[in-house]
């Protein structure tokens, strides 16, 4: 969210970076190969973080503004 200081665009590009599953799941091989119990639970922790997010419905920005998401808008209607 730091990134929304700079513009909107920065913001939305730097939260789905860390929103989306293909980080996580790039750390779980790095979690296999060195087998790491640090790794497992930060990694677990990041997956965890995603879907509790994806429940309550903070999904994957849009650069029109943190509210615009690619399961609907955020906040009041």
């Amino acid at each position: 969210m730091v990134g929304y200081l700079a513009n909107q665009h920065i913001g939305a590009i730097l939260y789905n970076i860390g929103h989306s599953l293909i980080v996580p799941a790039i750390l779980l091989i790095f979690v296999f190969t060195t087998e790491s119990r640090f790794l497992l639970g930060f990694t677990c922790l990041w997956f965890a973080h995603i879907g509790i997010d994806r429940a309550l419905g903070y999904g994957l920005k849009f650069s029109s503004g943190f509210q615009h998401t690619h399961l609907g808008n955020i906040g009041k209607k």
